[in-house]
């Protein structure tokens, strides 16, 4: 009996021991466990993200900004950041290119020869440095130098030194210069967009930077083998302008020429499509070269064409004809009595030049400009009815095209016009519109009588042919067909008949336009600047078949005061446009006009 029982003892001794042996190493595995997982997960992962893991950026380049038919307007081009660990610098060897050994490279050696890729000098290089060390000696990351060209980096990975890493710095280049430059507008050095479309389109442009890992050796430089993309980059889209550049360069060489020879603060050409309402060219002298702003005047740097309201003047006279024939108030048959000066119901205002009560039919009183004979026309309309109208063409308001800084000009609700502005309005004083918005409403006039939205940018399109923010709205109809016609008529009228005829006739062309002189508002007072003064020319070409529109406007000429400083920056620029863009002459004989005055 005792012998069995110490048998079974000894089997369940047996049966036990491996039992309390596993549980006791299971234990200390868990205990193991809980400590690398809770314990001291944080310090663990810390030394191996420093030791092996990296993560690092895919660059994506920034989309190109292009004219209408592709032509490149603003471009990325690849430039480097040459970067180091100082912590690491240390000799190293490479094979020998004669022979199947290695040589040793000396830091000295690869500043030397670093310093004599980029032009800079080896000794202050290496003093930069050590002045990096001094203040930090745990320093891992310094400039070598900044911006070097692809040939460069290629030069500088080809001396294969493990401590230095090339990280690319993409820039931008605006292969035009000035061309569209206060359109296009321009980034910093540091890539990031300051202006005009570069800011306005950044969502298109920028991108999306992809990412990879990789684990690293002791000295930083990647396993061979272990890099692992997780997400690729995304390119920028490239966002497509309505802009003809060839056109632009040309506007903007008018611009310079006539600026300078009417001794102007600054003048702004703006073409618009009829059909279309795409803007062909937004020309402004002075500009901005965006490869180098800085050099630009910080006035010249924006976008005055969206951005700078004036007085339109006498260049509103055909709108609000265009609302008075709309309305039905006028018979383009009938005549009035037009005297020199309006003195009643508290206005006060006269015509440019004294005369003789004189009979005028509409187109009379466009082409003789006469503020009297306007206002004896327009009180036939409400001011409420007058200002509706001026909102329907796009006054007071953004245009579609919400450029960066535009303003929406000023027309203040009727009820709060004053006498004087009840009438000034109807020949474009006391009220503010910038240079897009009156092209628009001229696109209005020669669109029989149908606005359609402005548009600069067709849209952004990606690599995979997907094409985003694509302008919406459709056309709206302001003025009736005929009503949009005889403003035409009168636009021709003052062409014919006006006292800048000579000076802006197209040979073989039918053209039509309108003058405007206002003075300037000072921002700060409220009140006009005596001797300073916009001029403008607004007008559209060829009147038998209505397709482009030319605005020009001056601010403070001096060689020729009035309007007539505009005459001969519209008449080449027009001429241009009809010529460049091979528009047929208009068919002979050409009708007749009639014009009371």
């Amino acid at each position: 009996m005792a012998a069995e029982r110490r048998a079974r003892r000894e089997r369940q001794l047996r049966t036990v021991a491996p039992l309390v042996v596993v549980a006791l190493v299971a234990g200390l595995f868990g205990v193991r466990l809980f400590d690398l997982q809770v314990v001291s997960a944080a310090a663990i992962n810390r030394e191996a993200d420093g030791r092996r893991g990296v993560v690092a950026s895919l660059w994506s380049s920034r989309g190109p900004i292009l004219d209408r038919e592709g032509t490149v307007l603003a471009s990325s081009v690849d430039r480097f950041d040459i970067t180091i660990a100082p912590v690491n610098i240390a000799d190293f060897t490479v094979p020998d290119p004669d022979g199947e050994g290695s040589i040793t490279v000396t830091v000295d050696d690869a500043f030397r020869s670093i310093a004599d890729i980029v032009g800079l000098s080896h000794i202050q290089m290496r003093a930069e440095i050590d002045a990096v060390l001094e203040a930090d000696p745990e320093s891992n990351f310094a400039y070598l130098a900044r911006l070097v060209t692809f040939e460069q980096y290629e030069r500088i990975r080809a001396l294969r030194i493990p401590w230095v890493y090339p990280q690319p710095h993409p820039m931008r280049s605006y292969p035009g210069g000035s061309v569209a430059g206060s359109i296009i507008g321009f980034t910093g050095a540091d890539g990031v967009p300051l202006a005009g479309l570069e800011l306005q389109y950044d969502e298109c442009l920028a991108g999306v930077n992809g990412e990879e890992m990789y684990e690293r050796s002791a000295d930083g430089v990647a396993i061979p083998g272990s890099v692992v993309v997780v997400r690729e980059p995304k390119e920028g889209a490239a966002v497509r302008t309505t802009i003809d550049s060839d056109l632009q360069w040309r506007m903007q060489q008018i611009a310079a020429e006539q600026n300078e020879a009417m001794g102007a603060r600054f003048t702004m050409i703006t073409v618009v499509e009829v059909r279309t309402g795409h803007i062909l060219a937004a020309a402004e002298y002075p500009t901005v070269d965006p490869n180098t702003p800085a050099r630009a005047d910080e006035a010249d740097r924006g976008n005055r064409t969206f951005a700078s309201p004036f007085e339109p003047g006498s260049t509103m006279k055909p709108i609000t004809a265009a609302a008075l024939y709309d309305a039905g108030v006028v018979d383009p048959a009938e005549t009035i009595v037009v005297p020199d000066s309006w003195d009643r119901d508290g206005a006060v205002f006269s015509d440019a030049v004294p005369h003789d009560d004189v009979e005028m039919n509409m187109n009379g009183v466009l082409a003789e400009s006469s503020n009297v004979g306007l206002a004896l026309f327009g009180e036939r309309l409400g001011a409420e009815q007058r200002h509706d109208y001026f909102i329907d063409f796009g006054f007071s308001e953004r245009t579609a095209v919400g450029f960066v800084g535009e303003e929406p000009g000023i027309v203040r609700p009727a009820a709060d016009w004053d006498a004087q502005t009840n009438y000034a309005t109807m020949f474009g004083q006391g009220l503010t519109v910038t240079a897009a918005q009156l092209a628009g409403a001229y696109q209005a006039l020669g669109n029989g009588g149908v606005r359609l939205p402005l548009t600069l940018v067709t849209g952004c399109e990606y690599d995979d042919g997907t094409v985003t923010h694509a302008p919406a709205g459709e056309g709206e109809r302001v003025v009736s067909e005929r009503a949009a016609e005889l403003a035409v008529e009168g636009l021709e009228a003052t062409a014919l008949e006006g006292w800048t005829a000579d000076q802006v006739a197209v040979p073989g062309y039918r053209v039509g336009m309108k003058t405007g002189t206002a003075q300037v508002v000072n921002p700060e007072t409220g009140l006009y600047e005596a001797g300073s003064y916009y001029t403008t020319m607004a007008g559209v070409a060829p009147i038998d078949d209505p397709q482009y529109v030319v605005l020009v406007t001056m601010a403070n000429p001096v060689t020729i005061t009035g309007s007539g400083s505009t005459a001969t920056a519209w008449q080449q620029a027009m001429s241009f446009v009809l010529a460049s863009n091979q528009v047929a002459p208009s068919p002979q004989p050409w009708p007749e006009i009639t014009v009371e005055h």
